[in-house]
């Protein structure tokens, strides 16, 4: 099973009939057990991506070769939940044949146990977009797709919902793509990370990362996101190296 991208080009235009260029040239594959992330800059044309991938959005120029017939769990920067229904009503509505064990697993490493019969009106932010990983993760997905999940969360609570990310995402065989303009919150997930210019985005490099994500010491970390910074700010010797 894999994802294989080639955008070559993607435009839009506005209400003033103004033409934008969103993505000038981005090339990558993923197989299945890899978590790669997207990172770059906010307005890149990150999100854009993902709708391509997703099949969200066929109006662009290349080619995107997604497993035939497989499931798609997207994770959008909003919840997107249905504010008429409970957390588990809006679990179900999105895999309606999950089964109850799969359901009281995936409640209790979201922490969600204690909510599963709130509203979306009762939930904080952080719950809110734990109850849609669980509405994604739910269905099973062969790719599964994250766009910006840590947005507007304080550091710690992002940190703790990144923890369940890897968890969940660990116990599985599914190709999984993550966008983020957190450098902290890429290395910390990411098997592979692909490194994006300003609009219109072109790949910059790609950075592998080859420890397991529960190995990844503060010092790794920190170095990885050294030579991130390094390649973003176009050092030459590091782009010759990758």
């Amino acid at each position: 099973m894999r994802l294989e991208v080639d955008i070559t080009g993607k435009t839009f235009e506005n209400a003033a009939g103004e033409r934008h260029d969103v993505i000038a040239g981005v090339a990558f594959a993923l197989d299945a057990g890899e978590v790669g992330v997207l990172v770059g800059p906010s307005g890149c044309g990150k999100s854009t991506m993902l709708r391509i991938l997703a099949g969200l959005d066929p109006d662009f120029l290349g080619r995107v070769s997604r497993p035939a017939g497989a499931r798609i769990g997207f994770v959008f920067q909003e919840p997107r939940l249905l504010p008429w229904r409970s957390v588990e009503d809006n679990v179900r509505i999105a895999a309606p044949l999950a089964d109850e064990a799969r359901l009281s697993a995936l409640f209790e490493i979201l922490e969600l146990k204690a909510h599963r019969n709130h509203f979306p009106g009762e939930l904080s932010l952080g719950l809110a977009r734990r109850v849609a990983l669980a509405r994604a993760f739910a269905v099973e997905p062969e790719l599964l797709v994250l766009d910006e999940p840590f947005a507007s969360l304080d550091a710690a609570l992002a940190a703790r919902l990144r923890d369940q990310i890897a968890i969940l995402v660990d116990g599985r065989s599914m190709i999984t793509l993550l966008v983020t303009h957190d450098v902290d919150d890429a290395v910390r997930l990411g098997d592979r990370l692909f490194l994006l210019s300003p609009r219109p985005a072109k790949l910059l490099g790609e950075v592998p990362i080859r420890t397991p994500r529960r190995e990844r010491g503060d010092a790794e970390v920190a170095a990885i996101k050294a030579d991130i910074m390094r390649r973003i700010n176009g050092d030459p010797a590091r782009q010759d190296a990758s």
